[in-house]
């Protein structure tokens, strides 16, 4: 299936891309990655890389509240993507799913 961008931004200090696709097991994933002189003056390291994922059952709450049918992943990517389309749709995404109470799981790395 395919992937969407929800944020992309480049410039000489940092390049940040996030994406939304369904995995081979149907689980949707937010997928981010930045990297430059930003990310390593904040972190200390040049890289760093989160990722959420959501399991189906999970996903089928997501749905309705887009005024979606159910298993349209990619209308569902869409609507993510026009939604969250910004430097903070990754946090933004997950206040979203918190306050619909919608589990997931995320970690991070650098």
């Amino acid at each position: 299936m395919k992937r969407v961008i929800l944020f992309s931004l480049t410039n000489e200090n940092i390049k940040i891309s996030i994406e939304a696709y369904f995995d081979a097991l149907g689980n949707l994933v937010i997928d981010g990655y930045d990297i430059g002189k930003t990310v390593s003056d904040y972190w200390g390291d040049s890289d760093y890389e989160y990722i959420t994922t959501i399991t189906p059952d999970e996903v089928e709450k997501i749905y309705p509240l887009f005024q979606l049918e159910a298993n349209s992943g990619e209308a569902l990517l869409l609507a993510l993507k026009n939604r969250f389309n910004t430097n903070t749709c990754y946090s933004d995404l997950q206040k979203f799913l918190d306050l619909h109470n919608i589990k997931y799981s995320g970690f991070s790395w650098r």
